[in-house]
């Protein structure tokens, strides 16, 4: 499978360069030899502005930002990310950094000597180059390295910084762009084909890398029963069979498929699966499958393998779990056994249930509730971002919180979230404390004012900064039992689903009522547990 994939892989690239190289200089003889003289190829109008409104300050700033993405600057900057990553045995991040900006630079030259475009008719501050206007090589040699640089950070790193990182990484191409365009050297349409140039380059090398190769698993002593519980809208047959391959090389089996209700998320499927045996059980699909799965399987002894299908994925992510399907339950297999917590939730007509990662009331629920599944299933989780757009005028509302029968607190929010896990995608810490097997469930009370306490809110949420008090954008709490009650109805989530609108919930911690499987290194004690052994530890966490 491997070399079928190898090929496969090398007959793209000689598809993909071909390919974006002839798309590339056909847009270049489009925008400067119209055919028929359909259209007027003049891009002089905004060159020209910014050229007749130049200032000391703005010069001085485009000077610095296209030195960035000079020829000396990008090489000795990529030379020493690569070395770097060599050092640190990422070969595969080494190859994609260097491997991005010399093909991006190698289209650019071929590009600009067909297409011999002349510089704009102004000004220009850096003299003559000796090569053609389009594309900007300057642009598209920094798409290609800092937009690598930003990739890497966004998934090689681990912490609050990763996403900032990325995003100043990525604002650098764009920076670059205006500044060749004040400095006199390019036409807009030149800027735009480098940006695309240098992003079209590293995504055609990203899918030159050879697959990663599979670890060696680790095939336990007795094969255990194992079950597929999945999301039918979610997974279908061909990775079915993808998934139960995996299990079948880990010496799991034999492996049953279990397609959950859409009435209870897989909750009947799961309890079939022990029923029949089961001591792991695949919980593939979203978060709400993961959860209905967890519910089932707490206190029995069996384990649950959480494989990410839908959009969310929270639980994965916070457990370290990859992405891809298949690499995550390979992951989950040759890792370890691991105790979590879950979270009991229950409030005013709606029944106790179980919760794994997060619940809240307010903005983030009716966020829930707006988002169409079919968006979600085109978008993944940026669909998220559209419905959150339309309600961030959202009004504050009143909430009452009792942490662990302290003296209530009174504040005007705008959400409230309580946590067993603390990350939302894309790395973002929205509670830092949390943590899946600490004991204690982690509550933070969104109460921004107007749009400065949004961003003030957000400046919080990039740097893990926290004041207390009513005034603060995020306040954030931590007990056993957390209970919110509003003077009205307002909207509810559980684990990303939408429940029915209320006032009050409680959410009450349940210790190490969970076993998973975690990357990381297997310990003499990953063995399945008899049944009740995982109740058993809860309740010496909570007498303690």
């Amino acid at each position: 499978m491997t070399r079928t994939r190898g090929r496969a892989a090398a007959l793209g690239v000689l598809v993909a360069v071909p390919a974006q190289l002839a798309a590339l200089v056909a847009v270049g003889l489009l925008v400067t030899h119209p055919p028929g003289h359909w259209w007027d190829p003049g891009e002089n109008g905004l060159v020209g502005w910014l050229a007749a409104h130049r200032t000391p300050a703005l010069t001085t700033a485009s000077a610095w930002l296209s030195a960035l993405a000079f020829t000396p600057a990008v090489v000795a900057v990529t030379a020493a990310a690569a070395a770097l990553l060599l050092i640190r045995h990422r070969w595969r991040a080494a190859v994609l950094l260097a491997g991005g900006v010399a093909l991006q630079a190698a289209l650019f030259v071929t590009a600009a000597h067909l297409v011999d475009r002349p510089r704009p008719d102004v000004v220009r501050l850096d003299g003559a180059l000796p090569t053609s206007s389009f594309p900007s090589g300057h642009v598209g040699a920094a798409a290609a390295l800092y937009g690598g640089l930003g990739l890497l950070a966004l998934h090689a790193l681990r912490g609050r910084w990763r996403v900032p990182l990325c995003a100043l990484a990525w604002t650098v191409p764009v920076l670059v762009a205006a500044s060749r365009l004040y400095r006199g050297m390019h036409h807009p349409t030149d800027v735009a084909a480098g940006l695309l140039n240098g992003a079209a380059a590293l995504w055609v090398v990203a899918h030159a890398l050879p697959a990663r190769a599979p670890r060696t698993p680790v095939v336990p002593a007795a094969p255990l029963p194992a079950a597929l519980v999945h999301n039918p809208v979610t997974v279908d047959d061909a990775l079915l069979a993808r998934l139960t391959a995996v299990l079948a090389a880990h010496g799991h089996g034999p492996v049953r498929h279990l397609p959950g209700d859409a009435e209870d998320c897989g909750r009947a499927a799961a309890a079939r699966a022990l029923a029949d045996g089961a001591r792991l059980v695949a919980a593939c699909g979203g978060d709400g499958t993961v959860t209905a799965c967890a519910e089932t399987l707490a206190g029995t002894g069996a384990t649950l393998l959480v494989v990410p299908c839908g959009t969310g994925n929270l639980l994965a992510r916070n457990l370290g779990l990859p992405a891809d399907p298949e690499t995550a339950l390979a992951a989950a297999l040759n890792g370890r056994t691991r105790r979590i917590d879950l979270m009991r939730v229950e409030g005013d007509g709606l029944p106790a249930r179980a919760a794994a990662t997060m619940a809240g009331m307010g903005l983030d629920a009716a966020v829930m509730a707006d988002t169409g599944r079919a968006l979600k299933r085109r978008l993944g989780w940026p669909a998220y971002l559209i419905a959150g757009a339309r309600h961030l005028t959202d009004r504050r509302f009143p909430l009452t919180v009792t942490v662990d029968g302290a003296p209530p607190v009174h504040r005007q929010v705008r959400t409230a979230v309580v946590g067993n896990v603390g990350t939302l995608q894309g790395g973002v810490r929205l509670l830092p404390d949390a943590a899946p097997d600490d004991g204690l469930l982690d509550l933070v009370l969104v109460q921004p004012h107007g749009p400065r306490g949004w961003w003030r809110a957000l400046l919080s949420l990039l740097t893990g900064t926290r004041r207390p008090g009513p005034d603060a954008p995020l306040e954030h709490f931590r007990g056993r039992r957390i209970e919110l009650a509003a003077e009205r109805a307002h909207p509810r989530e559980c684990d990303g689903d939408p429940v029915d609108e209320g006032r009050t919930l409680t959410l009450t911690a349940r210790p190490a009522a969970l076993l998973v499987r975690v990357p990381g290194t297997p310990r003499d004690d990953d063995r399945p547990e008899p049944v009740g052994a995982v109740e058993a530890v809860g309740a010496d966490r909570e007498a303690a």
